[in-house]
This record gives C-alpha cells, structure tokens and sequence, in this order.
C-alpha cells in the first residue's frame, strides 16, 4: 500500500479527495450517495485494499452523523435488522477470504447495478404499496428486514455498499427525514466498528492504508459539516437522479 501511495498521480489524489468529501456529505445529507465514491477508490486501488481504506474514513464520517442526528434513531428497527446483518457479514467475511482482488472488483460492480436498479425500480416504478411495506407491523415487514438486513450486511463487509440497500428500506418504511438519518447513522456506526476487526484480521487496514486515510480525513469532516447544512436544501429527485447516472458510470468501469 505504501509503494502504491508514492506513485498515485495527481488526478488520483485529487478524486480520492473527492471521495472523502462524498463520505462525511452522505453521512450527515443522503446516505446512499456513498456508490459514487464506493467506485472511485475501486478504480485507484486494489479492490480489496480498497474497502479497507474506506471503512476508516467512513467511521469517521459516522462520528459526525451521530453526533448530529444521535437522538432520533428507531432503535426496535435497529434490533429487528440485527440478526440477519450479522449472517450477512459473517458471508461477506468468507467470501472475502477466498475471493481474489479481480472477482472483488467486478463483484462491487455488481452490487452497485444491482443497487441502482433496484432503487430506480423501488423509488419510481413499485408504486405507494410497495413502499409502504417495510413500515407495517406483520410478515411483510419481518421478510423485508431479513431480505435488506441481510444483503445490506453482505454488501457493507463486501464493498461498504450497503449505504443505498440499507436507504431503500429506511425510505419504505416512510421514516421522517430526522428519524431517517437518526436510525442510518446508529445503523453504519455499529456496523462499520463491528466490521473493523474483520477488515483487520483479513489484511485490508494496514498501517500504508491508515497513513492515506490520516491525509483524506479533513476532505471527510469538511463534506459533513457541509453536509449538514445543506440537508433540508438540495432537491432530493434532481440530486438522486444525478447520482444513479454517476453510479452507473461507476460500476461499468468496474466491470471492464
């Protein structure tokens, strides 16, 4: 990592600055922007390496969106999603440690069409009935929280993808925008700590990927303070449409 580090070009540095400020501005504005700069470290470093690096600043930018948002969690939605996020990234941890950088690579651009798809489909085409599913009492909403919880554990330990899976859900269950960011920001703070052993254990934070994160750390804070001012200003549709494209983008480079 740290060879890889000296010869990064300029442009390198300076989209890896963007993806740190893209991490603090989803933490505290719209989680589930983070596909964007999810394939901007996937293009510049090893894939594996990749999400290594990541999951820190990440944690970073979940120190702010608590802080923020600390008291307007649903916290019997958070217990609900628990068991089947741990199966998730109980599986991720496997297939990471059997997986070679090439198939975690095209697997993160995978996930994120996948994502993509499934938020278009979710947002614009499923209709109120489907969106409204998650947040009744009942069978729909236990087989909802095991499919989301599950696929969302899988995708933050795979690709810390789990961002837009994880939005859709909180988004059919019709939170208020406070309860919303509350519920996420508990949500991926305890995940991502849970994940950090694991991101140990397997090679993917070293002491070259933390030296890079100490330099991208001010582009975070900088995107979360930000974020939280512009929150409640930026048009949601126009904005999220932007994203979808970009991500597109995003994930066929990494299928190339």
């Amino acid at each position: 990592m740290s060879h890889l580090l000296s010869e990064l070009p300029a442009y390198a540095w300076l989209l890896l600055g963007v993806a740190a400020f893209l991490v603090g501005f989803s933490k505290t504005s719209l989680p589930g922007i983070n596909t964007v700069l999810i394939a901007i470290f996937a293009a510049l470093m090893p894939a594996k390496q990749s999400t290594g690096a990541l999951l820190v600043l990440l944690i970073v930018g979940d120190i702010f969106a608590v802080w923020t948002y600390r008291r307007h969690a649903r916290w019997r939605v958070l217990l609900r999603l628990a068991p089947a996020v741990v199966g998730g990234l109980l599986l991720g941890v496997l297939f990471l440690a059997l997986a070679d950088d090439s198939s975690v690579r095209r697997v993160i651009g995978v996930i994120l069409l996948v994502v993509v798809a499934f938020t278009v489909w979710r947002r614009w085409f499923a209709g109120p009935a489907a969106s409204a599913a998650t947040g009744s009492p009942g069978p729909g909403a236990r087989w909802a929280s095991i499919g989301y919880g599950s696929l969302g554990g899988l995708t933050t330990m795979v690709a810390n993808a789990g961002g837009p899976v994880m939005s859709m859900y909180f988004l059919a269950a019709r939170f208020p925008v406070k309860e919303f960011l509350g519920t996420a920001a508990w949500f991926f703070a305890m995940v991502n700590v849970a994940k950090l052993p694991f991101s140990v254990g397997l090679g993917l934070v070293t002491w070259g990927s933390l030296v890079l994160d100490l330099v991208l750390i001010p582009g975070v804070i900088a995107g979360a303070l930000l974020g939280r001012w512009v929150a409640s200003r930026v048009p949601q549709r126009v904005f999220e449409v932007g994203v979808l494209v970009v991500t597109v983008a995003g994930a066929g480079w990494l299928l190339v």
